[in-house]
């Protein structure tokens, strides 16, 4: 179980897999080599996750459900950056949390997210049934 309040954080140094530039899919995009708000909000979905792993069988993952976040500054290569989830406690069946991101100069984003546990077989199950 967790407590409302506990937190956990995750962190990595920006790499340029993580820009903005390299999740460009063709060569007309045109972005920046600075870090991508999706890796953003995916360390802030790691953070969540590593807070929510007392609550899970083996059996059982937890999921993003929703994210309602800001990416308020840029982060260049080289920079490190962390992620901290803040559990503020359940919502049904979800469970929700406060995120904020941080790098070596301050704040670069914050926001809401909640996660779901899922079984993993009954998940990739249903990922299974959507191929054509």
């Amino acid at each position: 179980m967790i407590i409302v309040g506990e937190s956990a954080d995750a962190s990595l140094t920006v790499q340029i897999s993580d820009t903005a530039n390299a999740l460009s899919s063709s060569s007309g995009d045109a972005f920046p080599d600075v870090f991508a708000t999706s890796r953003m909000i995916a360390l802030m979905e790691l953070a969540a996750a590593r807070l929510m792993r007392p609550m899970l069988q083996p059996d059982q993952l937890s999921v993003g459900v929703t994210v309602n976040v800001r990416h308020t500054a840029a982060t260049p290569i080289g920079g490190k950056v962390r992620a901290v989830a803040t559990y503020l406690g359940p919502d049904g069946k979800l469970f929700r949390f406060t995120v904020e991101a941080f790098d070596e100069a301050g704040s670069i984003g914050e926001g809401e997210l909640t996660r779901a546990i899922v079984t993993t077989d009954r998940l990739l199950a249903g990922a299974a049934r959507r191929k054509p």
